[in-house]
Formats: C-alpha cells, sequence, structure tokens
C-alpha cells in the first residue's frame, strides 16, 4: 500500500528537490566528447554493456517492474540515429530507462555538468556516454559535432527538457524548445518516452514507459518555428499519455495555494 507524500514548489521551471550540492567543473574546449582511444573504447564497453546494463535492467525490472507500451515506433528507426525526449522523473531511474528502451542501442543522454563533476564516480560516468551543457563557444562547437557523431553512428541521443528531477511526478512541467535545436541541425527524428506510475500492491508504483512518435522538423518553417512546432508535439503527446498515472506517489503543491 503507497503512502502519499507533499512536495511543495514555487517554480515549475527551476525548482530542484536532488538536495545534491556539487560544484559543477566547466565544461570548455578542452572537454573530450568524443574518444577514439582503443583503451578508452574497450573501458566503455566494459562498464556499459557488461556492467551497468544488466544492473540497469535489474534495478527497473526488480523495482518499478518496468513496463513498455508502443515500443514497435522504434523498431521503424532501424538504421536511423534519433532523438528522445523523456520527462524527469526519477534520478537514477532516469539514468537507466533509455538504456532498457533502446537496447541494444548504445545511449548519450545530455547532462548537467554536475553528473561529470562528482568526485570519482564523475570520472566513471564519463565512460558511459554522458554529454555534459557546453560552457562556452568552443565546447558549443564540440558538443554539436559530437551529436551529429553520435547521430551518425545510429545512437540515441537522451534529453530530459524539463531539465531538474522531480520524483514521482504525474504531469508534464512546462518546458523550452531550446534543445530541439539538435535533431532540427542533425536532420534526425524525434521519439518521446513518457514515464507513467501504477498503482501495485506493493510500496512503489509500477512505472510504464510510452515510446511514441517519430516526430519530424517541418521544414517549411523558420528555424525558431521549427523548434516551438517539435517542441509543442513532444509536449501535447507527452501531456496526452501522462493522464495513463493512476497513483500520486508524491504529490506535488504549489505553495502559497
Amino acid at each position: 500500500m503507497q503512502k502519499q507524500q507533499i512536495q511543495y514548489y514555487k517554480d515549475e521551471l527551476n525548482d530542484e528537490f536532488e538536495g545534491k550540492e556539487i560544484t559543477p567543473i566547466k565544461i570548455d574546449g578542452k572537454y573530450k566528447y568524443v574518444h577514439n582511444n582503443i583503451f578508452w573504447k574497450l573501458t566503455s564497453f566494459l562498464l556499459y554493456r557488461i556492467i551497468a546494463t544488466p544492473i540497469a535492467y535489474l534495478y527497473m525490472k526488480f523495482k518499478f517492474r518496468l513496463k513498455i507500451i508502443n515500443k514497435d515506433v522504434l523498431k521503424g528507426l532501424k538504421g536511423k540515429g534519433y532523438f528522445m525526449y523523456v520527462n524527469h522523473t526519477q534520478d537514477i531511474g532516469d539514468a537507466f530507462n533509455p538504456t532498457i528502451v533502446n537496447f541494444p542501442r548504445k545511449v548519450q543522454v545530455v547532462v548537467h555538468p554536475n553528473n561529470v563533476s562528482i568526485p570519482f564516480w564523475g570520472n566513471i560516468i564519463k565512460f558511459l556516454g554522458p554529454l555534459p551543457i557546453p560552457g562556452d563557444i568552443e565546447s558549443s562547437r564540440n558538443f554539436m559535432d559530437a551529436i551529429q557523431t553520435y547521430i551518425d553512428k545510429k545512437n540515441v541521443i537522451t534529453i530530459y527538457p524539463e531539465a531538474h528531477v522531480w520524483n514521482y511526478y504525474t504531469k508534464i512541467r512546462t518546458f523550452k524548445s531550446h534543445s530541439f535545436k539538435y535533431p532540427i541541425k542533425a536532420e534526425a527524428p524525434v521519439v518521446v518516452m513518457t514515464i507513467t506510475y501504477n498503482k501495485t500492491k506493493r510500496e512503489i508504483p509500477q512505472i510504464v514507459a510510452y515510446i511514441d512518435g517519430p516526430f519530424y522538423a517541418d521544414k517549411n518553417l523558420s528555424i525558431k518555428d521549427q523548434k516551438e512546432d517539435l517542441r509543442n508535439k513532444a509536449f501535447n503527446c507527452m501531456s496526452e499519455r501522462a493522464k495513463n498515472n493512476n497513483i500520486e506517489y508524491i504529490k506535488y503543491i504549489k505553495a502559497g495555494e
């Protein structure tokens, strides 16, 4: 039987509830997004495929009883790299979900620099394919080059457009269109994965992930309008799927209401 918790918030766009205080490193032109060194590749393969992937599968299987709906969408993208946009409702789970859902494809996740700044663990995480948000013009060029490289390799670029983790949140928080410039520039399709929660007899609700798409940029529009159009398609689709939540494990209430 689930016991509902209460969480108060002030700003839907910017409130963060992870509680981790990390001083992020600056992602500058020296940060390497793509590694061609054979030893790096071997270590990355061992950590990603032999260690992280089985752990991710067991974690999602036994803690959340992960169920995937409409996965056939991804079969239609065989031979293409694509972008996957996901609502951000788990800390550890959101690092694992894309790997399981997109298996056997390799997944790169766009992350805050905090994720590669954690003492010791940050260096381990680097081998798993994160793409930390760039901090200057030179690193921005490297970031975009890396995205194109991974798309050309038919990998998956995962983006959490809500930016901040709200654990177990059952609606889709508003998000900006900025990150949709990446699939437009890469000329790659967009799919969305909406994480929802089902009531169970256990303490922890079940995660049901819905896959939808693909969505493509409308080349008849300006770049600005293409971003807004893609953003709206993703947001509206995810908002509709979010109606399938049937439990609020944590209830979020706006302060003062």
